[in-house]
This record gives structure tokens, C-alpha cells and sequence, in this order.
């Protein structure tokens, strides 16, 4: 596709609307994330969680053809994110582990969930670039400030309102139970959509519950050992 042209410009714009209406779960999920480093550490979190997601995302956007071959690749997606939402949940501030390895650590999550979550926005972008390289690439570098503020702004209303923190670990489920209803090995299964759309609040509640009973245990765990030791 030659540049300058009416063709090029609508198909990048239609790149970047897509990146941006989809950007929000990863924003989410990066915010998530850096919450629990060093104030100190939290940018070089989000800089290169937002980095590394970015380029896998131009990898697989290439791929997306073979990729979309290999079966049960939404499902096993799907039970990544659910886990991911789930530890993202229950995770807190760790003073026990080098803030090094914290770091890392939460730049291989925000990259891990990217990569699961990304393929129906790989698909899309895909489907919009015509195959046009520079496209895809000039597309998600046009989205990653978008992202990185976005995910920013989420860290910094977790630390205001916590509540906020439940709420995003159930959109990332919600992400995830769609990953899993559209796997064409088991979409015969939610054809009916009081099932499809039942499955996709279970998941989310179980996801809810089971992460804030974990988290309510560590909690009080902690407090016991904070007794014990005085």
C-alpha cells in the first residue's frame, strides 16, 4: 500500500481506532501490575511491560494466519488470563523480594496477559492493514502513549480507591470468558446466549470471589504474624 494515499491513511486510521477501543484492557492490566513496584520503578514498569506487549503484538499480527490454525489457542488463553485476573487480585506490595526482581516480574505478567488477550486485537488490526507491515507497526506505535497514560492513570486510582483494583481483575475475567466462548473447538456449546452470556458472569464471579477470599486470608495471615512477632 503506497503512502499518501486516501487508502493508507484510512486503513491507519482505522488501526488506531482499533488499538485505542481496545487498549483499555491493557491499560488495565499494566496498571495492575506496576501497583505492586516501587513508586520509583513503576515508569520503567510501564514503559517496557507496554514495549514488550507491543512488539509481540506486531509478531503475532504477522503471524495471525498461521496462528489462527493452531487449535484450542483461545482456549488456553482464556485459563491464562483467568489466572492472571485471579493473581492480579490477591497480589500486594512485596517487601520480601529485590526490587529487581519485582520489576521483572511484573513486566513478564503485562506481557504474558497481553500476548493471551491480544488476539482478537491482533485479528482485527490484521484484517484492517491488508497485510501492510508498516501499517501494523505505525498503528500500535501511534497507540503506546495512549496506553501508557491510560495505564498510569488506572495505577493511580487503585491507590485512591482500592475497590477499583476488583473491578479491573473482573473486566480482565470478562476478557478472558470471551477468549473462551469464541474458541471454535467448544462454540458449539454457547450457540444459546442465556448459556454464553451465564458462563461469562460465572467465570467473573469466580474469579471475584475465590480472589478476594484469597486475598482476605493473606490479610489476615499477615496480621497474625505481625501479632505473633510483638
Amino acid at each position: 500500500m503506497e503512502l499518501l494515499t486516501m487508502q493508507f491513511w484510512t486503513a491507519l486510521m482505522s488501526i488506531v481506532i482499533i488499538d485505542l477501543v481496545l487498549a483499555g484492557d491493557n491499560a488495565i492490566v499494566i496498571g495492575l501490575a506496576a501497583r505492586n513496584v516501587r513508586k520509583e520503578d513503576q515508569k520503567k514498569v510501564i514503559l517496557w511491560g507496554t514495549i514488550g506487549a507491543v512488539i509481540i503484538r506486531v509478531i503475532a499480527t504477522l503471524l495471525v494466519v498461521k496462528l489462527l490454525l493452531i487449535p484450542g489457542l483461545r482456549l488456553v488463553g482464556g485459563l491464562v488470563l483467568i489466572w492472571i485476573a485471579y493473581k492480579l487480585l490477591i497480589d500486594e506490595k512485596k517487601h520480601d523480594i529485590s526490587a529487581g526482581n519485582q520489576m521483572w516480574a511484573a513486566i513478564r505478567t503485562i506481557i504474558i496477559a497481553d500476548a493471551m488477550m491480544g488476539l482478537d486485537n491482533v485479528l482485527a488490526v490484521a484484517g484492517a492493514a491488508h497485510g501492510d507491515f508498516l501499517l501494523v507497526v505505525v498503528g500500535l506505535a501511534i497507540s503506546i502513549p495512549i496506553m501508557v497514560w491510560g495505564s498510569t492513570i488506572f495505577m493511580k486510582l487503585t491507590e485512591r480507591f482500592p475497590v477499583i483494583i476488583t473491578f479491573g481483575s473482573a473486566i480482565l475475567a470478562w476478557t478472558a470468558s470471551k477468549m473462551l466462548v469464541g474458541e471454535p473447538m467448544i462454540h458449539g456449546l454457547f450457540a444459546n446466549p442465556v448459556i454464553k452470556y451465564g458462563f461469562e458472569l460465572v467465570v467473573i464471579a469466580l474469579v471475584v470471589v475465590f480472589g478476594l477470599r484469597s486475598k482476605k486470608k493473606k490479610e489476615q495471615a499477615a496480621k497474625s504474624r505481625v501479632v505473633g512477632t510483638n
